[in-house]
């Protein structure tokens, strides 16, 4: 659950998205005697001396979120991420794409995971049976690309031009879900 776009310019209607609506959900489902599954962001932190871009060292999910430079992330790390620790019965699984109701968007993160063979989405769904709660770095653990494709990349100062607001950029470590994976196995997902 969450706003993305416009967040720094609807900032009431982001606070109602992003902190009163998933406090209510997370509220709701206690009361309930239920799992909340939280797909969250992982647009918290950012590259730091303790995690150098390109190094490989991505940000565990104990880590304390870094990144506060744009109001959807602010949303998101100081208020969000700190009072779940509160609720004893959420799960919170953080992503690294949008997502929205809107399913045409190619940008969607439930568009994109739609159209892979293999996906992240059955084993949140297996997660939420067995009761799993805690915070979740949600990502794949290795990177799957197209060899037809190029990727064109720009620096963060080109970037920092064509877009709103700071963007965070990081790396997840998915370690703690590969271990849960190996253990555990919920599906060939992850292989």
């Amino acid at each position: 659950m969450g706003r993305v776009f416009c967040s720094t310019i609807l900032k009431v209607e982001t606070i109602r998205t992003n902190v009163v609506g998933t406090l209510t959900l997370a509220d709701v489902c206690r009361e309930k005697g239920l799992v909340l599954i939280n797909y969250a962001t992982g647009c918290i932190f950012e590259y730091d001396s303790g995690h150098p871009l390109g190094s490989g060292v991505g940000f565990k999910e104990e880590d304390t979120p870094n990144f506060i430079g744009s109001f959807y992330s602010k949303t998101k790390a100081i208020l969000v991420e700190d009072l779940l620790h509160n609720y004893e019965n959420v799960c919170t699984l953080r992503v690294r794409m949008p997502i929205s109701s809107d399913l045409s968007n190619p940008c969607n993160f439930v568009t994109k995971i739609t159209r892979y063979e293999k996906v992240l989405l059955p084993i949140s769904i297996e997660m939420a049976k067995r009761n799993l709660t805690g915070i979740w770095n949600f990502t794949n653990p290795r990177v799957y690309m197209n060899p037809n494709f190029t990727l064109k990349t720009f620096n963060l100062g080109e970037q920092a031009k064509v877009i709103v607001a700071p963007r965070s950029n990081d790396e997840l470590d998915a370690s703690k879900l590969k271990n849960l994976m190996a253990k555990r196995p919920m599906t060939r997902a992850l292989n």
